[in-house]
């Protein structure tokens, strides 16, 4: 392991405008911003068991030999999420290529397996970042960003593949990610979380549904109906699908907490202790990580949110700065 300077602890010097107080303001505040304006070049890429996905390749000028960055979404996020338009508008100003590849059923179109996506899911990462590294020049260093659910299954991968991962990415940064994920969802549903709850279930059930009606006998087509809170549908589709017996298993196994330890790759971990959805108890300390891993937790800044003032997305340029700083 060779990562220098060793992961520590490290002040942020994030500052949250100071008209915008709490973490709900701040998750929700970038929402309400004008998104960056950008293109992109949609390609369809077979999976190996036979689906497909849709990446989204930034149609911006690269300088030549610059890095591409890999952007995993959250949960029902994707190309259009507002941390996606920031961060892209940040690397093409940088001159960096990007890609955002969609997990199954978020691109607009409904897969054709009977699979989804969930926080542990560290094999669609692999899977992904192959396809990725197939598609570039061998000389082009690869960055990859997980936000929330996204960052979960990335560092998932990381801590699995330890080395072998440090062969295929120059640095990493999760940004918002329940690593914990049985803390985290000890307060998802309670009190004004419960609106963010209800706003997943919005797109997330009625896919499960078209999945369930697709392929008859795969899933519960009643139980995803009674669904009511995100561990109701966990429950009914998450585990059953992707090999979990239950919720309390696919919480437990799809934690990203218990890898920390094995990372080999230089790698940001920034969330904030205000964060609604991520409570403070649930982020990891020094002892439980590699010293590859780089733990920055600024007071405020919301659920991937970190709302800046000036032209410039402060967490894109945390991200990219990071990378800059030791990737290369």
């Amino acid at each position: 392991m060779d990562c220098k300077p060793h992961g520590k602890r490290i002040a942020s010097p994030y500052v949250c405008p100071r008209w915008l107080k709490g973490g709900h303001v701040q998750t929700l505040w970038p929402l309400l911003q004008p998104r960056a304006k950008l293109a992109w070049r949609r390609e369809r890429i077979a999976t190996p068991d036979g689906d497909f996905w849709d990446f989204d390749w930034l149609l911006a000028p690269a300088k030549d030999g610059a890095p591409l960055v890999v952007l995993f979404h959250g949960l029902e996020g994707g190309s259009r999420s507002h941390y996606a338009g920031l961060l892209m508008a940040a690397v093409a100003q940088r001159g960096f290529g990007g890609v955002v590849p969609h997990f199954r059923g978020c691109s607009g179109e409904l897969n054709l397996k009977p699979r989804a996506y969930h926080m542990g899911d560290y094999e669609e990462v692999a899977a992904m970042l192959a396809a990725v590294r197939a598609r570039v020049p061998d000389t082009t260093p690869l960055y990859a960003v997980g936000v929330s659910l996204g960052g979960s299954a990335l560092l998932h991968w990381l801590g699995r593949n330890g080395k072998e991962a440090s062969n295929t990415l120059a640095a990493a940064a999760a940004v918002s990610t329940p690593v914990d994920l049985e803390k985290s969802g000890r307060i998802f549903g309670k009190g004004l979380n419960r609106l963010y709850e209800l706003n997943f279930m919005r797109t997330l059930k009625p896919k499960a549904l078209a999945m369930a009606r697709r392929h008859p006998g795969k899933l519960h087509l009643q139980h995803i109906a009674a669904a009511r809170t995100l561990d109701d549908f966990d429950n009914a589709l998450t585990a059953p699908l992707h090999g979990f017996e239950d919720v309390a298993d696919y919480r437990r196994r799809a934690s990203s907490r218990p890898w920390l330890g094995s990372i080999e790759t230089p790698t940001l971990l920034l969330n904030a202790l205000n964060d609604p959805l991520v409570p403070a108890e649930a982020l990891p300390n020094e002892r439980e990580t590699s010293p590859c891993v780089f733990l920055e937790y600024p007071a405020e800044g919301g659920h991937a949110g970190f709302p800046s003032t000036g032209a410039s997305a402060w967490v894109a340029q945390r991200v990219l700065g990071f990378f800059e700083q030791t990737g290369l």
